[in-house]
């Protein structure tokens, strides 16, 4: 008997994060480390729990998550999007649910370029007419 393994990529602004989805009891690792010293703040714990929370998936499935790029709160937003995919490979019929709540669309917002002869992407240097 195999056991089924699901594998889903989240994305969100430079972070990219590779989820490995099993039938287990519900163990949340990522990086090779437990979720809750991976992920400090309760807001991105709340936030990555949610797909789980709302289709009533918690404690039934294992995900070991690999996430590398960006600061903590875009890497969080990978693995939400990440899980999310992987639910939707796992049973096709949370795909309703997860698309209304918007967790299945990738949040394409990355950082604007510096333009050159500027302090910052948007910023200008105060105009002078003399």
């Amino acid at each position: 008997m195999t056991e089924k393994r699901i594998y889903a990529t989240g994305k969100r602004k430079n972070a990219v994060a590779r989820v490995y989805m099993k039938e287990g009891t519900g163990l949340l690792v990522v990086n090779k480390r437990n979720f809750d010293d991976y992920f400090t703040r309760d807001s991105l714990k709340m936030m990555i729990r949610q797909p789980l929370g709302l289709t009533g998936q918690e404690g039934k499935l294992d995900f070991y998550v690999n996430v590398q790029g960006g600061g903590m709160s875009g890497q969080a937003g990978a693995v939400k999007h990440g899980i999310s995919k992987a639910l939707v490979d796992y049973d096709a019929q949370l795909r309703s649910i997860l698309k209304k709540a918007g967790f299945l669309t990738r949040d394409s917002r990355i950082k604007e370029r510096k333009k050159y002869g500027q302090p910052g992407a948007r910023k200008r240097f105060q105009f002078s007419k003399r």
